[in-house]
Order: C-alpha cells, then structure tokens, then sequence
C-alpha cells in the first residue's frame, strides 16, 4: 500500500472520529460513568461497565454525525466549525449518513443485550431530541434553543444510573437537572464569543437576538440558579460536607467569571467563562465520586 493511500485512510478515519465530536462525547461518558458508580455501593459489573458506555458513546457520536450533517451548509460559516469534515467535502453526505445510521443503531443493539431496555430507550429519546428535536428545529426556531433542548445533553448520568439499576431514581434526576442548569451559561457563555459569526450563519442564539448585555444577565441569572440546584444533593442526603463545600467553591467561581463578562466591554471573558464551565463540570463530578466512595467509607463506623 502507499504512502499516499496510507494518508487518506487515516484522514478519513480522523473525519469519522470529528463527526462523532469526540470531546463533547468524552464529557458526556465522565458523566454516565460516574451516574453508575453513584448508583451503587458495590462493584459495577464489568458488562455493565464497558458496553453500557459503548452503547451510550455510539449514541451520542450517532447524535452528533445528524448535528454535523444537518449544519454542513452553515458551518462554512464559522471559525468554530469551518474545518468539519463535511463544511470542508472531505466526507460525502451520504456516507456521514450511513454511518450516523450505523453508529446509532449499534449503540442501541448493545445497550438492549447488555444493558436493559430501560437505558435503550432513554438513550434513544437523547437521540432523537439532540440530533433531530433540537438540530432540525429548536436551533433555528427560538433563542430559548439551548434551554429546551439541553435536556438531551443532560441525559447521560441518569442513562449511566439505570444501566446499573433498571430504574429511574430521584437521585438521578438530581444529576440530570445539575446539568440541565449547566448548560444555558455554559453555552451561551460561548455564543456571546462567537455572536457575530452566529448571525453570520442566521442562527437565533439568544446574543443574537436579544443582544451580548442580555445574555450576561442570563447567564448570571443561571449561575445563581445553578449554584442553588448543586445545593440540593446535599440537602436530600445524597451527598455530604465535603460536595457541599466543593459545590459552592466552584458555583462562586462560575459567579466570578458571569460577573466578569457582565462588566467586559467585548475581550476574551466569554471564551474564558466556557472553559471555566467545562472544568467546573468535570471537578463537581469528579467530588460527587469521592463524596460518595471516600467519605462514605471513612466516617463508616462498623456496629458491634
């Protein structure tokens, strides 16, 4: 085989991976994979483990191949997007398609064997309200877009819970509603940076439509919501001093950043508050585990 030939193989292996926006997929798997080690206190069972993420992952990568097929003619339009593989004609539409079709309907095939037909279906429904629901509609239809469609996003710790236990349980939708709190300042945050190439691309992102002071207000608006939504799995005894503590430490470093770009006059603070969003995310997680495994295990006083 040639060099040449080589080199296309694996460009065209790199565009499939874009299609399936492997960071956005990779924060979503940090979220079902704790969801199911916050699920139980014993072991999560290897099967479940492995292909209940694959599943979830082949899903949500089958989501974002219809994102990136549904918007090929508007991301030429962006900076952010301009080089996706089919904004560029690196992939044909048709084989985009093919392998959205694939990736989607693997995903579920693993999920109802090794799974449950629970997790299948919810995955399904994240399916269909990000990549056809949200996509197809709520993107070009309001500047609400994000807030209506960011429960699909927010799906996944409850996906990773009841691949665990086969139910739906409060505690759960606790994470589900964290993130779906998360979502408006974390992507709008994003849209107010990247506002003039969203009017470019004709799409009603709420800086768009109702100005960059607006969206600050809102964005600080859900930060103190957001900071109070974090409070709640304290307060119902899912979790105890140290997430408490952690939570309003990073809520007051959200506040920070909404405060900041509520008194910038344009700069970078909008960039800087979306990727303040991401660690603040990734960190609350990652705390809810320890809280859960850790304390729970050292303040365990054995009876007698």
């Amino acid at each position: 085989m040639s060099h040449a030939e080589l080199n296309t193989i694996a460009v065209s292996w790199r565009d499939y991976l874009e299609l399936c926006k492997p960071n956005v997929v990779a924060l979503m798997l940090l979220t079902s994979l704790i969801g199911m080690l916050l699920a139980t206190d014993q072991a999560v069972p290897l099967t479940v483990l492995v292909f209940g993420n694959l599943g979830i992952a082949l899903c949500a990568g089958s989501a974002a191949a219809v994102n990136h097929i549904v918007d090929r003619h508007v991301d030429d339009k962006m900076a952010r997007t301009l080089n996706r593989p089919l904004a560029q004609g690196r992939l044909k539409t048709q084989h985009a398609v093919l392998f959205a079709l694939i990736t989607g309907t693997l995903g579920m095939a693993i999920l109802l064997v090794f799974t449950n037909v629970l997790t299948a279906w919810l995955t399904l429904a994240s399916l269909v309200g990000y990549a056809f629901i949200y996509t197809m509609f709520l993107k070009r239809a309001t500047p609400q877009n994000i807030v209506i469609g960011g429960l699909a996003g927010a799906a996944p710790p409850l996906l990773g819970w009841t691949a665990v236990t086969g139910e739906i349980h409060h505690n759960a939708l606790l994470l589900v509603l964290i993130i779906f709190a998360w979502t408006p300042p974390h992507f709008w945050a994003l849209a107010v940076h990247r506002k003039d190439e969203y009017a470019k691309a004709k799409i009603p992102m709420l800086p768009v439509t109702h100005g960059e002071h607006y969206t600050k207000i809102n964005i600080l608006l859900y930060t103190f919501l957001l900071i109070v939504v974090t409070t709640m799995p304290y307060l119902t005894g899912m979790f105890g001093w140290l997430y408490l503590v952690s939570s309003l430490l990073l809520g007051l470093g959200f506040l920070y950043w909404a405060v900041v770009m509520l008194r910038s006059k344009g700069g970078n603070s909008g960039m800087k508050t979306f990727q303040y969003s991401i660690v603040y995310l990734m960190v609350l997680f990652a705390v809810m585990l320890i809280d859960h495994y850790f304390i729970a295990t050292v303040t365990y006083i054995p009876s007698a």
